[in-house]
């Protein structure tokens, strides 16, 4: 049975962002450009549902790669034991993307793995001929208000966005933009969707090709 998908599209600027590369240890590198699941995040971050999946297609650059050295005083739960008890911050260095602008596009289709849905999001479900369909009206509504179900980060949380909303006729994509290859990119650490455990998938030899970057297709979640 052939699936149907809803296109759906976002832009996105800001001037900090953080696409943490796994392997770059204590003081994280980002990406060159948004991972998949980066992307997912940031149309679930205007609307979100259980019901759906959110199948990102590809990231249009809209501005130059540009990395900048980045400082902060970190006092989250990775602290060494020592310094939780004395309640002391430690300085996390990182380098980061600053004045990104991305146009985004995805893809929506209805989950196919309705048993660990929430009893709200089954009677939705059961009211809903087309998931998809009316996940792609109420986003396009929404972005047009400038409503969101959480605000959108630019990778990290404290890298909020200066825009955010519907394609804009004066941004474009730099296509000249020489070519970058990256070797291996997180896709998603939680794969198997909605209330999964800890899944780590990785796509490989993916290029930012005349400034776009296109998600390998994997489909949607079984």
């Amino acid at each position: 049975m052939v699936q149907l998908s809803y296109p759906v599209e976002m832009e996105i600027a800001g001037s900090t962002a953080m696409f943490t590369r796994p392997d770059t240890g204590d003081c994280p590198v980002s990406y060159p450009a948004p991972t998949f699941s980066a992307v997912k995040a940031m149309f679930e971050s205007v609307l979100w549902g259980p019901d759906v999946e959110i199948i990102p297609a590809r990231v249009e650059l809209c501005s130059p790669i540009q990395y900048h050295s980045y400082c902060t005083n970190y006092g989250g739960p990775l602290r060494s034991s020592t310094a939780l008890k004395a309640g002391n911050n430690y300085q996390l260095y990182a380098t980061v993307l600053i004045d990104v602008c991305y146009k985004l596009y995805a893809e929506v289709v209805p989950n196919r793995k309705k048993n660990n849905l929430s009893e709200s999001a089954v009677q939705w479900d059961r009211r809903t001929t087309s998931p998809g369909h009316a996940y792609q009206c109420i986003f396009k509504r929404r972005l047009q208000r400038g409503q969101c179900y959480s605000i959108p980060a630019l990778g990290w949380r404290e890298f909020t966005p200066s825009y955010f909303g519907k394609l804009r006729e004066t941004t474009s994509v730099l296509s000249d933009l020489p070519d970058v290859t990256i070797p291996s990119m997180l896709r998603q650490v939680f794969s198997r969707g909605y209330s999964s455990p800890v899944s780590y998938v990785y796509d490989n030899d993916l290029v930012i090709k005349n400034g776009v970057l296109e998600y390998p297709k994997r489909g949607a979640v079984l």
